[in-house]
């Protein structure tokens, strides 16, 4: 009998070693895996879990750190800030506690998150031309990093993803406006480019903010997709959503969502000049909320106010009225680098936006509408007159008008209206105006009664 006590009770005693070797194995998120980009010039937090107590060590290169894990076996290091080197070959880190992680093939260079809805999720190989930007997709520098579709009530702490080699196997289900987007910064800057694709069609924008309610909407698709990546370094953010907020009818409140939005990632990210560049939504004809895009433009032109944000126009791009999913991707994510290369990378050189309006003025039975970003000039992208302008007097009705390119201005009249008051541009659902800047890129719609918008500059 007492064989048989001592018998069970050395398999407990191993049973419990067992386990609590288990438990005490260093964890890292799959964030940090073999190809990842680690972002350059600013110091790089690594955490992971371990046992409670346990020292953990964190090496790439010749830049160290150590920590102990907390009661709960949370730890975080900070390693310092790490040079682009041209040339360089595949760095490895090491994390060392009762354990030892080996991540391999890591690059230095710039990393971006794309999240929002549909257009953004929508993937390389349905895009237009795709099969040609797949078939040049052997980009080794360039590494991708997919986030399944994930939410949750509480903030995840991993997801399941591991980063991956550009190349034709690889790119054709990733995000198009995302790899339009790394691929010319990658072509520009010269350096490796790390992309990490967050979103999922059809969703709001509320759930992709960062919230301390609980059991609530709010924040499922941020708890479950964006909070397992943070505090990750990234340079910035590119955000291309919106169009669930106009069936819900949102209108111009989608600027304080978006201004909310923005300040939550800032502060979970630990950098309050997060970089967000976001893509003004394409004209539609299939009964958008009521009429509600217009109103929704001007919310995201009034988002160019927060500083260290840009604004990519797509009303040219508009290849079915009837499909809310453009195809031509491309040029967005050539629109979204502008905005990067400018503000993100110091090309003072580089325009990066259509025009978009600044100020009006009354000149008899005209108005002479002024811009920003006019860029060496204005004109008709199909050469020929200037479409969709409105202009209305003291009553409010707008009638169509005749607008015509002045310097760098438009000047603004119709029969009929001797005493003018406002000016609207493209203000409907479905329009499709041709006015844009010499370097062809187009004009946001805009109104000019007590207008919100910013400009960018």
């Amino acid at each position: 009998m007492n064989r048989t006590i001592n018998f069970a009770i050395t398999i407990a005693v191993c049973l419990l070693v067992v386990v609590g070797q288990a438990r005490a194995e260093v964890k890292i998120p799959s964030i940090f895996s073999d190809n990842m980009v680690l972002q350059r010039d600013v110091p790089l937090r690594v955490w992971g879990q371990a046992a409670a107590g346990e020292k953990v060590t964190v090496s790439i290169d010749d830049a160290s750190g150590s920590t102990t894990a907390d009661e709960k076996g949370a730890w975080a290091v900070k390693l310092p800030a790490m040079k682009c080197v041209p040339g360089q070959t595949g760095a490895t880190m090491t994390i060392q506690g009762t354990n030892t992680i080996t991540v391999k093939n890591i690059l230095i260079g710039e990393v971006w998150i794309g999240s929002g809805q549909s257009n953004m999720e929508f993937e390389l190989g349905k895009s237009l031309h795709g099969k040609d930007a797949i078939a040049k997709s052997d980009l080794p520098n360039i590494r991708l990093y997919h986030v399944p579709r994930t939410k949750n009530w509480y903030p995840n702490k991993d997801v399941d993803a591991a980063w991956k080699v550009c190349s034709p196997e690889t790119s054709p289900k990733f995000s198009a406006v995302l790899y339009y987007f790394g691929k010319r910064l990658h072509d520009e800057l010269k350096v490796p480019i790390g992309l990490i694709n967050a979103s999922w069609g059809g969703t709001a924008i509320e759930p992709w903010t960062a919230t301390n309610e609980e059991r609530t909407h709010v924040g499922i698709y941020y708890n479950g997709m964006i909070a397992p990546l943070q505090p990750f370094a990234i340079r910035g953010v590119a955000w291309y959503q919106g169009e669930t907020n106009v069936f819900a009818g949102n209108g111009f409140n989608y600027y304080d969502k978006t201004k909310h939005l923005i300040e939550s990632w800032r502060k979970t990210f630990q950098n309050d000049k997060l970089s967000f560049h976001m893509v003004q939504l394409a004209p539609w004809g299939g009964g958008y909320g009521g009429g509600q895009l217009p109103a929704l433009w001007e919310a995201q032109v009034a988002s160019l106010k927060i500083p260290d944000t840009g604004l990519v126009v797509t009303t040219d791009l508009v290849d079915d009225i009837k499909d809310i999913h453009p195809r031509n991707k491309a040029p967005v994510g050539n629109r979204l680098a502008l905005w990067a290369l400018a503000k993100d990378y110091g090309r003072k050189d580089l325009a990066y936006s259509g025009p978009l309006y600044k100020s009006m003025k009354v000149e008899g039975n005209s108005i002479r509408v002024s811009f920003a970003h006019v860029c060496g000039g204005l004109l008709a992208r199909d050469k020929k007159e200037l479409t969709e302008f409105q202009i209305a007097g003291a009553d409010g009705k707008f009638v169509a008008a005749k607008a015509a390119i002045d310097g760098e201005t438009v000047l603004v009249s119709a029969e009929g209206v001797a005493a003018p008051k406002n000016v609207r541009f493209g203000w409907r659902s479905v329009a499709n105006p041709n006015l844009m800047n010499q370097v062809k890129l187009p004009a946001s719609p805009f109104q000019t009664d007590n207008w919100r918008g910013g400009t960018g500059e």
